[in-house]
Parts: C-alpha cells; sequence; structure tokens
C-alpha cells in the first residue's frame, strides 16, 4: 500500500472533488481516480458513494478517515524526528527543488550566491513540484524553490510561509537549427501544417502552465504532440535531436543557444504574449519551525547560516 494513497483519499474528502483533488496532488483526474480505486481494492471495500454529487463516503470510507489522518500524522512526525535526529549535527542548507530548475536554475544561481553571500554547505533535495512542497510542509528543508505563475499558483498559507522572489524566467518554443541556422520548426506552424510537438506530461507544473498558455494564445493552430516527459531535459534532448519543436525555460537552453544547437523557433511577434514565471523561494516561518513539530530541532549552525541566507535573500529580492 502507497502512502500517497492516503493522502489522496484524505484530500478527496476534504475537497469533495475529484478533479480539484487530482489539481492540488499535481496528477491528472484519470491517475487520482486510479489511486483511489487502488485503495479500495488494498482495503477490499468501496470508500466512495459515486451514484451522489458532490462525492459521500461510504460506511467504510467513513471509518477510514480518522485511521488515515492518525496514520498519516505518525508517519509524517516519525519521519521529521529521525530527519532532524540525521541534521542535529549539520550545518547543511537543504535545498527542496523540482527536477527542471535542479539542472537549469539551481548551479549558476548557488555559483552567483556563494560568490555574493559566501560560502557555506548545501544539500540539493530534486522531486517532482507536490513533493518538493510536501517536503517543506513536513519540515524536511530549510528552502523551497519553485516556479510560479498566476495561472497555476503554489498554494502555501501565507501566515506560515515567508516568500522571496529570485527572479524570473521566460518559457518560449525552441528547435532544432537547419544548416541555415534557422529553426526546422518555426513558431507558429504554417496554416494546415500539424506542427511536431515535444510536451510534458499532464502532471508537470510548465506543462499546465504552457497548455494555458496555448488554449489562450493560439487555440487554432494544430499541434502533434508526438513526444511527452515530466521534465524540461528529456524535451531539449528530444528537440536536440530534432524530433520537434519545445516550449523550455531560458536557464535550460542557455549553453545550447550559445552554441548554436538549438534557435529560437518564434518568429519576431509571433508569439503575441510571454510566458513569464517567477522563480520564488519559500521558508516555514522561523518561530514554527524552530519546534519541528516535535521532531529534533536541526543543528544551531545550520539554523543561523539559514537565517542569515534568508535575510541575505530578502534584500535582494529582484521582484
Amino acid at each position: 500500500m502507497d502512502t500517497k494513497w492516503l493522502e489522496d483519499f484524505v484530500s478527496l474528502v476534504e475537497t469533495r472533488s475529484f478533479s480539484r483533488s487530482a489539481q492540488l496532488r499535481h496528477v491528472t483526474q484519470s491517475a487520482f481516480s486510479r489511486r483511489i480505486q487502488s485503495l479500495e481494492a488494498w482495503v477490499g471495500a468501496d470508500l466512495l458513494d459515486r451514484s451522489t454529487y458532490p462525492t459521500r463516503l461510504t460506511p467504510a470510507g467513513e471509518a477510514l478517515y480518522p485511521q488515515a489522518l492518525g496514520l498519516l500524522q505518525t508517519l509524517h512526525l516519525t519521519r521529521t524526528q529521525v530527519r532532524g535526529h540525521a541534521a542535529a549535527g549539520s550545518d547543511v542548507i537543504e535545498f527542496a527543488v523540482p527536477h527542471t530548475l535542479a539542472f537549469s536554475f539551481f548551479p549558476a544561481w548557488l555559483n552567483r550566491l556563494r560568490e555574493s553571500f559566501g560560502p557555506f554547505k548545501s544539500r540539493l533535495m530534486a522531486f517532482n513540484v507536490h513533493d518538493a512542497v510536501l517536503r517543506l510542509t513536513e519540515g524536511g528543508c530549510d528552502l523551497l524553490i519553485v516556479y510560479h505563475h498566476p495561472s497555476h499558483p503554489i498554494e502555501l498559507d501565507v501566515a506560515r510561509y515567508d516568500m522571496v522572489c529570485l527572479g524570473t524566467e521566460e518559457v518560449a518554443p525552441y528547435s532544432c537549427p537547419d544548416a541555415s541556422g534557422r529553426p526546422i520548426f518555426a513558431w507558429p506552424p504554417q496554416a494546415g501544417q500539424a506542427l511536431p510537438y515535444l510536451g510534458y506530461g499532464p502532471g508537470a507544473y510548465l506543462g499546465q502552465v504552457v497548455d494555458a498558455w496555448l488554449k489562450q494564445a493560439a487555440p487554432e493552430l494544430r499541434l502533434e504532440q508526438i513526444y511527452e516527459t515530466d521534465m524540461a531535459e528529456g524535451l531539449k534532448a528530444m528537440a536536440l535531436e530534432a524530433h520537434g519543436l519545445a516550449f523550455l525555460p531560458a536557464s535550460a537552453v542557455r549553453q545550447e543557444l550559445h552554441a548554436g544547437r538549438l534557435v529560437a523557433a518564434a518568429r519576431p511577434g509571433a508569439l503575441h504574449a510571454d510566458m513569464t514565471l517567477e522563480l520564488r523561494a519559500y521558508r516555514e516561518k522561523p518561530v514554527l519551525r524552530e519546534g519541528q513539530r516535535g521532531g529534533a530541532p536541526r543543528a544551531a549552525a545550520a539554523r543561523s547560516k539559514a537565517l542569515a541566507l534568508w535575510d541575505y535573500l530578502c534584500a535582494q529580492q529582484a521582484c
């Protein structure tokens, strides 16, 4: 039994909506439904009355809900305590970062930070967006770094978490060039042309942002999605092999553009509207973080360094 199934079930009880819970859990609705069904198969009983709307719990679901809350609370508390003990002798600042930013933004940003702020030890933990946010909310990192776009905001309680803007990043279409340096796959495609499109998986944050932009800015264009993956690095690799056009963050293609291995696919003025994402860092407010919700406190050296780093980032806030 996967503990994520219990988390899905608790979310569904709280929202009473498959679509809303799927959105909060950063998975497609069909994948979310399959996970609920997997939990029901493991339990051996229907947990939801699907003959009504909004969703209601069956007697079995009513019985499982408080047990699921208790189990998840115990598991999370135990994990926090273990992590706290593991970090007690450490002076490392821990970052939770989605995979795309871990490959593209984070390495260069960390170099600049060490040059201006000073040296410090760090640990990078790369996840999908949902699990990166979960790492912060469970007390498993010092800082969370994520993209933010108004169409798909990261929902964190402002009373509990601080936020600082680290900068902005453009997402745009890129293509492998032809012999003359022009994009093999140009944007927008010509009328009636089905453009080979390398897209993000439905659960990827960048995919949700790009899809929302495409529906608004280019609903009439024909895109033939021939490949999908959750990671921008995977799309970049396919674009480099001339499989199609991909929408990628600027930091992910800087070296390839400089080397001429990729080129901007959009003609001047062809995008009509840009896709500008903020790069945001979040932390749990220090007064809440101190006790780690019953876990062992982090080492004083790491805590002091993380506080100093946050103050520096606030002073340098880029947005």
